[in-house]
C-alpha cells in the first residue's frame, strides 16, 4: 500500500517522528533515518499541522523562515 501511494505521488514528504522534522523524499538526511522513526505525509501542510519543522538540508529556505519565526539564534544548527 505504501509503495502504491509513493508510486502515485500521493505521499510527497517524509519525516522523523522522534525529531519532528519533515523533508523531501529525496533528502539525503532523511534517507539515513531509522525505519522505525519514519512517517509519511500527503502534503507539507499536514506535516506542519502535526508539529513538524522543515529540514535544514532539503528545505533550507523554509527552515530559515521557521527558525526566524521561532526567534532562534541565527547560528543554531538544524537537528
Amino acid at each position: 500500500m505504501l509503495h502504491n501511494l509513493l508510486k502515485n505521488r500521493l505521499i510527497t514528504h517524509a519525516g522523523n517522528k522522534k525529531l519532528k522534522v519533515y523533508g523531501l523524499l529525496t533528502c539525503s538526511s532523511g534517507k539515513r533515518m531509522k525505519k522505525e522513526n519514519r512517517v509519511f505525509f500527503k502534503s507539507e501542510t499536514e506535516a506542519v499541522e502535526l508539529g513538524f519543522r522543515p529540514c535544514g538540508h532539503c528545505l533550507h529556505s523554509k527552515y530559515i523562515l521557521w527558525r526566524n519565526l521561532q526567534g532562534l539564534d541565527a547560528f543554531t544548527p538544524p537537528n
